[in-house]
C-alpha cells in the first residue's frame, strides 16, 4: 500500500547547473581544481565556494549553510550526477613505505626510481591516466566531483561527473537525439488488450502504470530550432536522465588520457586497464517503496518498475516497456518486449501441444498394434539383444508399446504442421512489432554511426592508418593477418565440434553398457526396462557433459574472437555471437539428432550386425525412437532451464554479497551509517549484457520448433519457464545490476537471423522426423495395401532371422527382410513414399509461409502513415519559416 510522500522525493527532479552561455564554453585546464582539490568547478563557480585543508570543495559558511546531500546531487545539492567513476587504492603503512622508497644514491640523496616495483610503476603510471583523464574531461566542459570511502588498507574513490546544459544541447544535436515536436495519445501496443477491448470483456492483464512516459511525433534536435521543441523552456527537465547519462558516456568515450597514437582513449580502456574499477550511471534511488504513505506518481522510476514490473505478484500482468526503455534504453526494452511477445505465442503452441498429448494419451487404449504385442503371449519369440543376452517375448514391452503411442500418433503428425506455420507466423508478426516499437521509441531511422575501434583493438593494433570514411588517423590491423587468424580459429571450432562428437560415441557406448548389464541381471522387470533406464542415465549424464563443454568454450571463443582483432564492437559481437551459437547448437542438439535420425538405421539383422568399436550398434527402444528422444529432450531441455534459473537466481546474490562484504570491510565503523547512493550502486553486481539472456532463449527456441513433433510438451515447458525467466530478468535488472549504460535498438540484432534459420530448418527436421522415425508413414501404407484396422500390422512389421542363425533358430527381429535379409518391396515403396512425404511437406509449408509473408506486411499500414506524418511536422519544424508551422499546428489543436 502507498503512503503520502514527502518533500524529499522530488529530489530527483532538482535542477542542474546553468552555466549561463549560449554555447559550449572551453575552458583552460589551470581554471578548474586538479585531482587531488577532489572537486571540480568553472571558475564563475569558485567565489561561492571553498576549499578546506584538505581539499574538499563546500559551501562558503559564511554566507550560506551547507546543503545536504540529496540522492543523485553533487554535495550543493542542485548539479545532478549523470556517471560514476570508481577506482581502489590499496594503502602501505608509512614507515614501510618510506623504507622501501627512500634508498641513499651515490650523490648522497634517495634513489626512489630504481627502488621502485614493476606494481608501483604500474600504479603511478595509471594515477597519471586517471589525472590527464580527468582534465581533458574538464575541457570538454564537464563538472567533476570527488569522494573518498577509505580504511587502513584501502581507499575506493567516487568521481561524479556532471554535465551542464550547454555541454548537454552541444552533444544532442552532434548524436541527433530525438527532440519532441507534438504529443500524440498513447498507443496501445498489447493486441490482446485490443481484442479484449471490442469484445468487451474485462482484461485482468491490464494494469495502470504512474508516470507513464508520454509519445511524441520527434525529429533531429538542432540547437537553432530549439524553440520549436515541446519543452525547451524548462532546461531542467528537457533532457531525461537517460539521455544524460547516454551524452556524458559518449565524451567518456571519447576523451584521451595518454597519447593519440597509441589509441589511449576512452573509459572502457580505462577500465580494462585496470585504471578504474568500475564506470557506471546512477540508479534514480532506491527501488524499496517508503514506510511512509507516498503517492504512486510520487515514486520513483525504479520503484514504479520494482513495484509494478519486477515483483512475482506481477506475474500475470502486462510489461511497462516504456517505463523499461525510458529508464534502461532500448536495446534492453527491445529484449524484454520480444521475450514478453515470444512468451505470449507460446500460449496456443502450449495448448494445442498439451490437448494433443492429452488426446494421445486417452487414445493408448485403443491402439490396434499395442493390443496384438499384450495379447501375443508367447507368440513373437525375439532375437537376443547383445552377444550374450537371451532370446525374450514381445509381450514383455506392453507397457512401453502403449506408453509409445503417446508421442507417435496422427495428431503428432498435425502438431508438427501446426507448430511449422507457427514459428514462421510468429517472426513475421515479430517483424511488425519490432517495427512499431522501433518508431515509438524513436529509433526507427537509427543506424550504427561509424563507430570507433573497440579498446582492446585500439590497445593491440600494430600501426596507425587514415580511416577513409571520417579521414581520422586510427589504430588498424592488416586485413590478411585478420583472415588468417580467423582461418585458424575456424580449425579450432571444428576441433571442439569433434570433441562434443567424441563425447556423443563416449554417451552412445555408455548407454550400450549399461542395457547390457540391465540385460544380465535376470530380472523381468530390469529386462523390460533396460532402454528406458539406460537413456535416460545417459541423457543425465550428456546434460552435464554438455553445460560443462559449453561453458569451456564460451571462454575458448572469447579469447579466439579477441584474437581476431575485430575492429568494432559490432564485428566483435557478431563473430562471437556466431562461434558460440554454432558450437552450443551441436552441444545441445548432437545428441537428439542421433536418436531422431541416426539410431537404429545401422543395426543389420542376424548374422550380420553392424557394429561400432566391437560394440553391437544400437536399435531404437521397445517403444520406437520417438519415446526415446522425447525422454532425452525432457531432460535436456527443462534440466538446462532449472540449472540456468537458479544460476540466475543464486550468482548475482552471492557477488553482491561479495562486493557488499567488500565495501563494509573499507567503511569500518562507519558502516553503520546509510550507504550512499553511489556507495550502494557499487555494491552491485556489474550488468554483463545480454548474450546468455538471448542465447537461453534461442536455444528453447530449437528444442520447441525442430524436435516438437517427438515432444508435443515443450512449448508447454517453455511457456513456464518464460514466466520465470521475465521475472527474474527483471529482478536482476532492477535490484542487483548496477544501471547499465543505455544503448539505442532498432531490432534484436543477429539473433533474429538465427530465429529465422532456426524456424526454417524446423520444417526440414519435422519432415524427416515424421517420415523415417515416426511408425505414421508405415501404418498409413499398410492401412492402404493389407487391413484398415491394422489387424496383424505387429507380425507384419517383423522379420525371421535368417536360416544360417543357429542361437535362436526362428527368432524375430523388426524389419522388412525377407529369410535371406534382404529388403522386401514394401520396403522400397515405404522408402518412395517417405521420400514423397518429405517433397510434398517442405514444399506445401514452404509455400504457405511464403504467401503468409506476402500477406503479412513488415510494417503496419497505420504505422506508415504516422512515419508520413511525422517526416512532415519535422519538415515545416526545421524550416525556415516559423509561420509554416504555425499554421501546421493551428488545426492540428482544434
Amino acid at each position: 500500500m502507498f503512503r503520502k510522500s514527502s518533500e524529499k522525493q522530488r529530489g530527483d527532479r532538482e535542477v542542474l547547473l546553468d552555466l549561463g552561455s549560449d554555447g559550449l564554453e572551453t575552458q583552460t585546464t589551470e581554471s578548474y581544481g586538479s585531482l587531488q582539490d577532489r572537486g571540480y568547478l568553472p571558475p564563475r563557480y569558485l567565489s561561492t565556494t571553498a576549499l578546506d585543508p584538505e581539499g574538499s570543495v563546500h559551501q562558503d559558511t559564511e554566507r550560506n549553510q551547507p546543503v545536504p546531500q540529496l540522492g543523485n546531487y553533487f554535495r550543493d545539492g542542485k548539479t545532478k550526477i549523470d556517471f560514476v567513476l570508481v577506482w581502489e587504492i590499496r594503502l602501505r603503512r608509512k614507515r614501510q613505505k618510506k623504507k622501501e622508497m627512500e634508498v641513499p644514491g651515490e650523490d648522497g640523496g634517495t634513489d626512489t626510481t630504481e627502488q621502485i616495483s614493476r606494481s608501483e610503476r604500474r600504479k603511478v603510471q595509471l594515477g597519471q591516466w586517471r589525472e590527464t583523464f580527468a582534465q581533458n574531461l574538464e575541457s570538454a566542459g564537464l563538472l567533476m566531483e570527488e569522494e573518498e570511502t577509505s580504511n587502513e588498507k584501502k581507499t575506493i574513490r567516487f568521481l561524479k561527473i556532471s554535465a551542464p546544459w550547454d555541454v548537454l544541447v552541444y552533444y544532442a544535436e552532434e548524436m541527433c537525439l530525438r527532440a519532441p515536436l507534438q504529443a500524440q495519445p498513447h498507443l496501445d501496443l498489447n493486441t490482446s488488450a485490443q481484442v479484449l477491448s471490442r469484445l468487451c470483456i474485462p482484461n485482468v492483464l491490464m494494469e495502470s502504470v504512474p508516470n507513464r512516459p508520454l509519445d511524441y511525433y520527434t525529429c533531429a534536435f538542432r540547437k537553432s530550432k530549439m524553440d520549436r521543441f515541446l519543452g525547451c523552456e524548462d532546461k531542467d527537465t528537457y533532457f531525461s536522465n537517460t539521455q544524460r547519462h547516454r551524452v556524458v558516456y559518449e565524451i567518456l568515450s571519447r576523451t584521451v588520457y595518454g597519447k593519440r597514437k597509441r589509441a589511449e582513449v576512452g573509459v572502457e580502456r580505462l577500465v580494462n586497464e585496470g585504471a578504474y574499477s568500475a564506470a557506471f550511471p546512477l540508479h534514480e534511488g532506491p527501488f524499496q517503496l517508503p514506510q511512509h504513505e507516498i503517492h504512486p506518481d510520487e515514486l520513483n522510476h525504479r520503484q514504479v518498475l520494482y513495484h509494478y514490473w519486477a515483483r512475482w505478484c506481477k506475474l500475470y500482468k502486462y510489461q511497462p516497456l516504456d517505463h523499461i526503455r525510458e529508464y534502461f534504453g532500448e536495446k534492453i526494452a527491445l529484449y524484454f518486449a520480444w521475450l514478453g511477445f515470444y512468451t505470449v505465442w507460446l500460449l496456443p503452441a502450449a495448448v494445442v501441444g498439451t490437448l494433443v498429448f492429452v488426446c494421445g494419451f486417452m487414445s493408448m487404449g485403443s491402439n490396434a498394434p499395442a493390443k496384438e504385442i499384450c495379447d501375443s503371449g508367447g507368440s513373437y519369440l525375439m532375437c537376443p539383444l547383445c552377444k550374450t543376452c537371451k532370446a525374450w517375448n514381445m509381450s514383455e514391452i506392453c507397457t512401453m508399446a502403449k506408453v509409445g503411442y503417446l508421442f507417435d500418433h496422427p495428431g503428432t503428425v498435425i502438431f508438427s504442421v501446426f507448430m511449422s506455420f507457427w514459428a514462421v507466423t510468429f517472426l513475421e508478426y515479430w517483424k511488425r512489432k519490432m517495427a512499431t516499437l522501433a518508431h515509438h521509441w524513436d529509433c526507427m531511422d537509427f543506424h550504427e554511426e561509424e563507430e570507433r575501434p573497440r579498446p582492446e583493438f585500439a590497445a593491440m593494433a600494430p600501426t596507425m592508418e587514415q580511416n577513409p570514411v571520417t579521414g581520422v588517423k586510427e589504430p588498424y590491423f592488416p586485413e590478411k593477418t585478420r583472415l588468417s587468424r580467423m582461418f585458424t580459429g575456424s580449425m579450432v571450432i571444428i576441433m571442439m565440434l569433434c570433441v562434443v562428437m567424441i563425447f556423443l560415441v563416449t554417451v552412445v557406448m555408455c548407454r550400450g553398457i549399461i542395457s547390457v548389464m540391465m540385460f544380465r541381471t535376470g530380472s523381468p522387470v530390469l529386462r523390460t526396462e533396460a532402454g528406458t533406464i539406460a537413456n535416460i542415465s545417459s541423457s543425465i549424464v550428456n546434460l552435464g557433459l554438455i553445460l560443462l563443454m559449453g561453458r569451456v568454450y564460451t571462454a575458448l571463443a572469447e579469447q579466439l574472437t579477441r584474437w581476431e582483432m575485430h575492429r568494432t564492437q559490432t564485428q566483435y559481437d557478431n563473430a562471437f555471437i556466431f562461434k558460440v551459437f554454432i558450437f552450443q547448437f551441436v552441444n545441445f542438439y548432437s545428441s537428439p539428432f542421433y536418436v531422431a535420425f541416426f539410431k537404429g538405421r545401422f543395426v543389420g539383422y542376424p548374422t550380420n550386425y553392424g557394429t561400432l568399436f566391437g560394440m553391437r550398434n544400437e536399435d531404437c527402444g521397445p517403444g520406437g525412437c520417438l519415446i526415446e528422444l522425447a525422454e532425452q529432450l525432457f531432460i535436456i531441455m527443462v534440466g538446462k532451464q532449472l540449472i540456468n534459473n537458479i544460476q540466475e537466481f543464486l550468482l548475482p546474490k552471492v557477488k553482491a554479497w561479495k562486493q557488499r562484504r567488500t565495501l563494509e570491510k573499507v567503511l569500518g565503523e562507519s558502516a553503520s551509517r546509510k550507504a550512499r547512493r553511489w556507495e550502494e550502486d557499487y555494491q552491485l553486481v556489474e550488468c554483463e549484457g545480454l548474450f546468455e539472456e538471448y542465447l537461453e532463449m534461442v536455444l528453447q527456441f530449437g528444442f520447441i520448433t525442430i524436435f516438437v513433433a517427438a515432444f508435443p510438451l515443450a512449448p508447454l515447458f517453455a511457456l513456464l519457464n518464460n514466466w520465470v525467466e521475465i521475472r527474474l530478468d527483471a529482478h536482476k535488472f532492477v535490484c542487483e545490476y548496477r544501471r547499465p549504460v543505455a544503448e539505442r535498438a532498432q531490432n534484436i540484432g543477429v539473433w533474429f537471423n538465427i530465429l529465422e534459420a532456426l524456424s526454417h530448418m524446423s520444417v526440414i527436421a519435422n519432415a524427416f522426423l515424421i517420415a523415417f522415425t515416426s511408425d505414421f508413414l508405415p501404418r498409413l501404407l499398410y492401412r492402404y495395401k493389407f487391413e484398415n484396422n491394422l489387424h496383424g500390422y505387429v507380425n507384419f512389421t517383423l522379420a525371421y532371422a535368417p536360416s544360417n542363425y543357429t542361437d535362436y533358430p526362428m527368432c524375430r527381429y523388426k524389419s522388412f527382410r525377407d529369410n535371406n535379409g534382404n529388403y522386401t518391396l514394401f520396403y522400397w515403396e515405404l522408402l518412395a513414399v517417405r521420400l514423397g512425404f518429405i517433397i510434398a511437406f517442405e514444399h506445401v509449408v514452404f509455400f504457405v509461409l511464403r504467401a503468409i509473408d506476402w500477406v503479412v506486411p513488415d510494417v503496419p499500414e497505420s504505422l506508415e502513415l504516422k512515419i508520413k506524418r511525422e517526416r512532415y511536422l519535422a519538415k515545416q519544424a526545421l524550416a525556415e519559416n516559423q509561420e509554416v508551422l504555425l499554421q501546421v499546428a493551428r488545426p492540428l489543436e482544434t
